[in-house]
Formats: structure tokens, sequence, C-alpha cells
């Protein structure tokens, strides 16, 4: 049990992840932050029990998420598909049928209330926040950090270290 909280966990030593690398692992809490803040707000709606399922969903999400912190290769491929690609998907699908479903392109902004418009507002920010996570994990640093050691980050040894 030690040993796989161990694992979940930022590591406490060794180099520190690269600033993109830390860029995305901010957007994707803050996508879970958005994701648990729209579950919350839609419990009128549809009641507690997608809450459980989200938040076990959530839960693995942090994990893979703290597992890319490391720089596991797994855990990058496995976000940049199950959130940026699925999870996307789901958040955009939905308004994405509403403006299409409506007579007019304004149609379904005139029916929003505040309740509405504090979803869209959410919903945005969990959008850009994905996009935002996913694109940094792309970048030139973060490529090099996941490229070290076979996807784990391994500590890169310095001039103080150097035997003399």
């Amino acid at each position: 049990m030690a040993d796989t909280a161990r694992s979940l966990s930022i590591p406490a030593t060794g180099p520190a992840a690269p600033r993109p690398v830390r860029v995305a692992c901010a957007g994707f809490l803050t996508a879970l932050a958005a994701g648990v803040l729209e579950g919350l707000a839609r419990i009128d709606e549809t009641g507690a029990a997608p809450l459980l399922w989200r938040g076990a969903l959530y839960l693995l999400v942090l994990a893979v998420v703290l597992r890319m912190v490391h720089g596991d290769r797994w855990a990058r491929g496995l976000l940049t598909v199950g959130i940026g690609v699925a999870g996307l998907a789901s958040l955009v699908v939905e308004p994405a049928a509403r403006l299409l479903s409506a007579d007019s392109l304004t149609d379904p902004f005139a029916a929003l209330g505040p309740h509405g418009l504090l979803l869209a507002a959410v919903r945005a920010v969990h959008v850009l926040a994905v996009l935002v996570a996913v694109a940094a994990m792309y970048t030139p640093a973060a490529r090099r950090w996941f490229a070290r050691a076979g996807g784990a980050a391994v500590p890169v040894r310095t001039r103080r270290s150097r035997p003399a």
C-alpha cells in the first residue's frame, strides 16, 4: 500500500518537472475543479448518483496526472486520448447539438438564466484548461522530460554529483 501511495505522489527529490509539464498539471487540475463545480451545479438536474461516478473518475484522472508529472509516457498518452479527445468531445457535443438543433444561433442563449450562464462559464474554463494542458504536454521541453529513461523521469547528474 505504501508503494502505491508513494508512486502516485509528486516526487520530493529528484529533478523538478519542466515548466510545460507543471503547466499541464495545473491545466488538468483546473479542468478537474471545473468538472467538480459543474457536477455540483447540475445536482438538481441529475441527482447525486452521477457525482459518485464522476468522483471516482476524477480520482483516477488525478492519479494519472500525478504519474504524468513523474514523466511517465503512458500517462501522457492516456491523458491525451482520454481527456484530450474523449473527454473534450463529451464537453463539446452537448452544446454543439443545442446550437445545431436551434432555429437561430441566438435561441440557445436567449433562454440562459444565471444558472445556465454559470454552467456555460464553468464549461468554457473546463475546455480551455484541457486544451492548454494537452498542448503543454507536447512542447519540446515536455517531450524531453517524457523521453528520459523509457518514460520515467530520472535524475540528471550535476557537476556536484560527479565523483571526484
